[in-house]
Protein backbone atom coordinates (compact mmCIF):
# COMPACT_ATOMS: atom_id res chain seq x y z
CA UNK A 1 0.00 0.00 0.00
CA UNK A 2 3.16 2.40 0.69
CA UNK A 3 4.14 2.27 -3.06
CA UNK A 4 0.05 3.36 -4.24
CA UNK A 5 0.52 6.31 -1.58
CA UNK A 6 4.12 7.31 -3.40
CA UNK A 7 2.50 6.96 -6.65
CA UNK A 8 -0.43 9.39 -6.13
CA UNK A 9 1.80 11.84 -4.08
CA UNK A 10 3.84 12.59 -7.60
CA UNK A 11 1.94 14.88 -9.12
CA UNK A 12 1.40 17.06 -5.93
CA UNK A 13 4.80 16.82 -5.43
CA UNK A 14 5.12 18.30 -8.98
CA UNK A 15 2.95 21.09 -8.30
CA UNK A 16 4.20 22.06 -4.45
CA UNK A 17 6.50 24.95 -5.70
CA UNK A 18 3.46 26.57 -7.74
CA UNK A 19 1.17 25.93 -4.79
CA UNK A 20 3.76 27.91 -2.35
CA UNK A 21 4.20 30.94 -4.65
CA UNK A 22 7.05 30.12 -5.83
CA UNK A 23 8.41 29.28 -9.41
CA UNK A 24 10.31 25.78 -9.85
CA UNK A 25 13.77 26.85 -10.71
CA UNK A 26 15.15 26.76 -14.05
CA UNK A 27 18.12 24.34 -15.28
CA UNK A 28 19.33 24.97 -18.95
CA UNK A 29 20.91 21.63 -19.98
CA UNK A 30 23.81 21.73 -22.65
CA UNK A 31 25.92 18.79 -24.14
CA UNK A 32 29.49 18.11 -22.53
CA UNK A 33 30.78 18.49 -26.00
CA UNK A 34 29.77 22.41 -26.17
CA UNK A 35 31.20 23.62 -23.23
CA UNK A 36 34.55 21.78 -22.68
CA UNK A 37 37.12 20.76 -24.36
CA UNK A 38 37.51 16.86 -24.74
CA UNK A 39 40.96 15.47 -23.62
CA UNK A 40 42.92 12.59 -25.64
CA UNK A 41 42.76 9.62 -22.92
CA UNK A 42 42.95 6.62 -25.05
CA UNK A 43 46.45 7.67 -27.45
CA UNK A 44 49.70 8.41 -25.60
CA UNK A 45 50.73 12.03 -25.82
CA UNK A 46 53.07 11.30 -29.00
CA UNK A 47 50.86 9.33 -30.75
CA UNK A 48 47.79 12.03 -30.47
CA UNK A 49 50.04 14.61 -31.91
CA UNK A 50 50.48 12.18 -34.71
CA UNK A 51 47.47 11.49 -35.04
CA UNK A 52 46.43 15.43 -34.98
CA UNK A 53 49.45 16.09 -37.97
CA UNK A 54 48.17 13.30 -39.92
CA UNK A 55 44.35 14.79 -39.95
CA UNK A 56 45.87 17.94 -40.57
CA UNK A 57 47.30 16.71 -43.74
CA UNK A 58 45.26 14.08 -44.98
CA UNK A 59 42.32 16.93 -44.64
CA UNK A 60 43.16 21.12 -44.18
CA UNK A 61 40.91 23.67 -44.33
CA UNK A 62 39.50 24.13 -47.68
CA UNK A 63 37.68 26.52 -49.68
CA UNK A 64 35.96 27.96 -45.89
CA UNK A 65 35.12 24.29 -44.57
CA UNK A 66 36.64 23.15 -41.88
CA UNK A 67 39.59 20.97 -41.78
CA UNK A 68 39.62 17.55 -39.61
CA UNK A 69 41.69 19.85 -37.05
CA UNK A 70 38.97 22.44 -36.76
CA UNK A 71 36.27 19.79 -36.87
CA UNK A 72 38.02 18.37 -33.51
CA UNK A 73 38.25 14.53 -35.91
CA UNK A 74 41.60 13.96 -33.96
CA UNK A 75 39.76 14.15 -30.51
CA UNK A 76 36.82 12.52 -31.81
CA UNK A 77 38.57 9.61 -32.71
CA UNK A 78 40.82 9.16 -29.53
CA UNK A 79 37.21 8.59 -28.10
CA UNK A 80 36.02 6.51 -31.19
CA UNK A 81 39.57 3.96 -30.85
CA UNK A 82 38.94 3.66 -27.04
CA UNK A 83 35.90 2.07 -27.43
CA UNK A 84 36.73 0.05 -30.64
CA UNK A 85 37.71 -3.51 -30.60
CA UNK A 86 41.11 -4.44 -29.76
CA UNK A 87 42.36 -5.21 -33.23
CA UNK A 88 41.36 -1.98 -34.23
CA UNK A 89 42.56 -0.08 -31.02
CA UNK A 90 46.36 -2.21 -31.76
CA UNK A 91 45.79 -1.06 -35.51
CA UNK A 92 45.78 2.75 -34.73
CA UNK A 93 49.18 2.61 -31.57
CA UNK A 94 50.67 0.32 -33.74
CA UNK A 95 50.25 2.73 -37.00
CA UNK A 96 51.05 5.57 -34.99
CA UNK A 97 54.14 4.54 -33.12
CA UNK A 98 55.26 3.05 -36.79
CA UNK A 99 55.19 6.77 -38.26
CA UNK A 100 56.70 8.45 -35.37
CA UNK A 101 59.34 5.74 -35.85
CA UNK A 102 60.05 5.40 -39.47
CA UNK A 103 60.46 9.44 -39.30
CA UNK A 104 63.05 9.76 -36.47
CA UNK A 105 64.64 6.84 -38.50
CA UNK A 106 64.54 8.58 -42.07
CA UNK A 107 64.81 12.43 -40.55
CA UNK A 108 65.99 12.33 -37.04
CA UNK A 109 62.29 14.09 -36.13
CA UNK A 110 59.50 12.95 -35.03
CA UNK A 111 56.30 12.94 -37.56
CA UNK A 112 54.70 16.28 -36.03
CA UNK A 113 58.13 18.32 -36.65
CA UNK A 114 57.95 17.05 -40.42
CA UNK A 115 57.57 19.83 -43.44
CA UNK A 116 54.97 18.50 -45.95
CA UNK A 117 57.52 17.14 -48.62
CA UNK A 118 59.03 14.83 -45.82
CA UNK A 119 55.46 13.67 -44.58
CA UNK A 120 54.27 13.28 -48.31
CA UNK A 121 57.49 10.86 -48.52
CA UNK A 122 56.31 8.97 -45.14
CA UNK A 123 52.55 8.76 -46.28
CA UNK A 124 53.49 7.50 -50.16
CA UNK A 125 51.42 4.08 -49.51
CA UNK A 126 48.40 6.43 -49.36
CA UNK A 127 49.30 7.48 -53.28
CA UNK A 128 48.68 3.32 -54.30
CA UNK A 129 46.17 2.74 -56.45
CA UNK A 130 42.31 1.57 -53.73
CA UNK A 131 41.46 -1.92 -54.28
CA UNK A 132 39.46 -4.15 -52.99
CA UNK A 133 41.63 -6.35 -50.67
CA UNK A 134 43.72 -5.19 -47.86
CA UNK A 135 47.03 -3.70 -48.22
CA UNK A 136 49.46 -6.57 -47.05
CA UNK A 137 51.63 -3.72 -45.26
CA UNK A 138 50.21 -3.26 -41.84
CA UNK A 139 51.41 0.40 -41.74
CA UNK A 140 49.73 0.56 -45.28
CA UNK A 141 46.50 -0.74 -43.96
CA UNK A 142 46.47 1.74 -40.75
CA UNK A 143 47.04 4.59 -42.95
CA UNK A 144 44.07 3.39 -45.18
CA UNK A 145 41.92 3.01 -42.29
CA UNK A 146 42.86 5.96 -40.39
CA UNK A 147 42.45 8.54 -43.43
CA UNK A 148 38.98 7.35 -44.25
CA UNK A 149 37.92 7.48 -40.25
CA UNK A 150 39.49 10.79 -40.46
CA UNK A 151 37.43 11.75 -43.43
CA UNK A 152 34.55 10.32 -41.96
CA UNK A 153 35.01 12.27 -38.55
CA UNK A 154 35.19 15.49 -39.84
CA UNK A 155 31.96 15.68 -42.90
CA UNK A 156 29.84 14.48 -39.99
CA UNK A 157 30.80 16.81 -37.45
CA UNK A 158 29.08 19.47 -36.18
CA UNK A 159 31.45 22.33 -37.51
CA UNK A 160 31.69 20.74 -40.90
CA UNK A 161 27.49 20.38 -41.40
CA UNK A 162 27.05 24.43 -39.25
CA UNK A 163 29.48 25.48 -43.08
CA UNK A 164 27.80 22.95 -45.70
CA UNK A 165 23.94 23.96 -44.52
CA UNK A 166 24.97 28.01 -44.43
CA UNK A 167 26.01 27.78 -48.03
CA UNK A 168 23.36 24.84 -49.28
CA UNK A 169 20.73 24.13 -47.18
CA UNK A 170 19.44 21.16 -49.41
CA UNK A 171 22.96 19.93 -48.83
CA UNK A 172 21.78 17.65 -45.92
CA UNK A 173 22.08 18.77 -42.22
CA UNK A 174 20.23 21.72 -42.61
CA UNK A 175 21.82 23.19 -39.54
CA UNK A 176 20.56 20.21 -37.07
CA UNK A 177 23.54 18.55 -36.40
CA UNK A 178 23.10 15.24 -33.04
CA UNK A 179 21.31 17.58 -31.32
CA UNK A 180 20.76 15.82 -27.52
CA UNK A 181 17.26 14.26 -26.66
CA UNK A 182 15.45 16.47 -24.18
Amino acid sequence: MKRRRFVQSLPLLSSAPGLLGQDAPKIDFAAPDTTATPLPHFFSAPQFAALRRLSDIILPPIAGTPGALAAGAPEFLDFLISESPAPRRVLYRSGLDALNTRAIGQYGIAFTALDNSQADTLLAPLRDPWTDSRPADVFAEFLRVARADILTATVNSREWIAVVSRRNPAAGGIGAYWLPAE
